[in-house]
């Protein structure tokens, strides 16, 4: 089950306005859909002085604030009046340290600044990928209760930011809801990085065992919609994953349709296990996938249960893998 500190009530009676950060981000746009779907009402927070193509519709406000500069705190929090929740997906998605340090950590002090006293509730858009893997060993299950990695350990840029920021959330008193999704995939974003290294038209495949951890960005944004509209008494933690959880033959399988990789080399994972033990003296000068605690995050055969999920918020009838990224692939194209 995921963790959990108190229990959740019902959904919100009433018509519910959500207050959204990273509104035109990949995931923001789907939450927007989504919430347009359901009738639900969104005031969307975005940089830019105008919200782009394909995120306008019936039901959603816009504000345009930078979360990294504190003047924006009293516009956000007049937005964030009449709110019943806010979703918070905004956070810089690569390992540039002062883009992070902006972005994702001091734009959540920001954030939270605006809601100190306000009776909504937080869902933060956090990820997967801060569980400390290199704990595990191979066949292992990341679950809610698997050890995060440290803040004065972590492995990137991009993971301490991540965990910054769920700090922040957790002090901040607010009701909690945090949702670590796995690989957000959908139409525009069908590779990851759980494959291994490309070169050119060659994919060098490490391994074949282990789950692939695969959220389709549609099912995340049901799911974060799900936990707006159920506030939870205290502190929840959930992963979002797939149903249906491809390995890697079954992906490249399914992503064959989009004409890459041309060719696939595939490398047994001890051996480059091997390979990245033995050059760890080397490990600040060798790229991501020949350090170890990267190679064991993203290569490592492990298991995704959903187990924690389903006991939070139940289950969501979903297509299988294979249906849904031959969607992503075609709508890619289109």
């Amino acid at each position: 089950m995921g963790h959990v500190t108190g229990t959740e009530q019902g959904p919100t009676p009433g018509p519910a306005r959500i207050l959204l950060t990273g509104a035109t981000g990949f995931v923001g746009r789907a939450v927007l859909a989504e919430a347009r779907a359901q009738g639900l009402h969104v005031t969307a927070l975005r940089r830019s002085p105008a919200p782009e193509t394909g995120v306008q519709g019936k039901g959603v406000s816009w504000i345009a604030a930078d979360l990294s500069d504190p003047a924006c705190i009293p516009r956000l929090r007049a937005a964030a009046q009449g709110c019943s929740a806010v979703i918070h997906a905004a956070a810089h998605l690569g390992s540039d340290v002062a883009a992070v340090s902006a972005a994702t950590v001091d734009g959540t002090r920001h954030l939270l600044a605006a809601l100190d006293g306000l009776p909504l509730h937080l869902v933060l858009v956090s990820s997967i990928g801060l569980y400390d893997t290199a704990r595990l060993a191979p066949g292992a299950e990341v679950t809610e209760t698997t050890p995060l990695e440290s803040a004065a350990g972590a492995r990137d840029a991009y993971v301490a930011g991540k965990l910054a920021q769920e700090a922040l959330c957790r002090a901040s008193g607010l009701p909690l809801w945090i949702l670590r999704p796995g690989v957000i995939f959908g139409a525009g974003r069908t590779w990851n990085a759980h494959l291994g290294p490309a070169l050119g038209p060659l994919l060098i495949r490490v391994g074949t065992r282990g789950e692939l951890p695969l959220a389709h960005v549609g099912h995340v944004a049901k799911r974060l919609l799900q936990a707006a509209l159920r506030r939870p008494e205290g502190l929840r933690v959930v992963n979002v994953i797939d149903p249906d959880r491809p390995d890697r033959t079954r992906f490249l399988r399914a992503h064959a349709a989009s004409g890459w990789p041309k060719l696939v080399l595939p490398l047994p994972w001890p051996l480059w296990m091997l390979a990245a033990r033995l050059l760890s003296p080397l490990a600040s000068r060798l790229p991501g996938l020949l350090r170890v605690p990267i190679l064991k995050a993203r290569m490592m055969p492990l298991r995704y249960p959903d187990r924690g999920l389903i006991a939070a918020l139940g289950p969501l009838p979903q297509d299988r893998f294979g249906t849904l990224m031959a969607r992503a692939l075609r709508e890619s194209r289109e």
